[in-house]
């Protein structure tokens, strides 16, 4: 799918979304990169009716023929065997010829565990999963402004070699620069719409497992999502300029 956004000079750039889940969407990234100035892909990984059976050869889209590309979130793990060894791979491959290529990789979530794994970081699951919203501390506010981000993951990476830590929470490390890539562990993509989509694929109950309620959650994101969407397009901005060095459109 292709949304078109020109910026004041005509000149259009190219974001490409890589759902690997189709409940991960983008939500208000989609937003974001549209004020910015950019046209829109989107690449869905595993289709509805595979999700209990997720592996299988996946042909990705060459990154170069876009200015950024996004690996969203997955309910599944990045260092699973089954997956590695079909699409994960694969995936990985893409993220490093983007950014070989001076791509810009923003990775959300398992998005970013996929960044870390495959620029030579590992990924295991934590003893501490993060479900909500959790206060992310920054050592950097234009790039990955601090405040409540939303998280949903039970695992966490451990940096790639040459990679420089931005944000963390006491249990994991939230963001990470190397190269022209940006990963990042919580979701700034998530809006009310996208909470609702998670918690009716809550069958598992991994809300629960963690001692919160769905309905703490719709509570916390009603408080805190307007500040996280006024954040997130300072993330995005800081992203494009300083990470990928592409100035955004005004």
């Amino acid at each position: 799918m292709r949304t078109e956004s020109r910026d004041n000079d005509g000149v259009i750039s190219k974001v490409l979304f890589v759902r690997n889940d189709l409940t991960a969407t983008e939500a208000m990234l989609a937003d974001v990169f549209a004020e910015c100035g950019f046209d829109i892909d989107t690449f869905d990984v595993v289709a509805p009716e595979r999700d209990d059976r997720p592996g299988g050869e996946v042909t990705f889209p060459d990154p170069t023929g876009y200015d950024v590309i996004v690996p969203l979130g997955a309910h599944w793990a990045v260092y699973d065997e089954a997956l590695r060894n079909s699409w994960v791979e694969a995936e990985m491959a893409m993220v490093r010829r983007a950014v070989e290529a001076g791509v810009g990789v923003l990775g959300v979530c398992f998005g970013g565990q996929l960044i870390a794994q495959a620029l030579g970081g590992s990924v295991t699951r934590s003893p501490a999963p993060e479900v909500g919203w959790y206060d992310v501390t920054t050592d950097d506010e234009q790039l990955i402004p601090g405040g409540r981000w939303f998280q949903w993951h039970f695992d966490r990476w451990t940096l790639p070699p040459g990679a420089i830590e931005i944000a963390r929470t006491p249990a994991a490390s939230q963001a990470f620069v190397l190269g022209t890539a940006l990963a990042l562990q919580f979701h700034p993509e998530l809006d009310s719409g996208l909470l609702e989509v998670w918690l009716a694929h809550d069958h598992d109950g991994a809300v629960a497992a963690v001692g919160r309620s769905h309905d703490e959650l719709r509570l916390e994101t009603r408080e805190f999502s307007g500040d996280a969407a006024a954040r997130l397009r300072t993330l995005v901005r800081g992203f494009l300029s300083r990470v990928v060095r592409t100035q955004p459109s005004t």
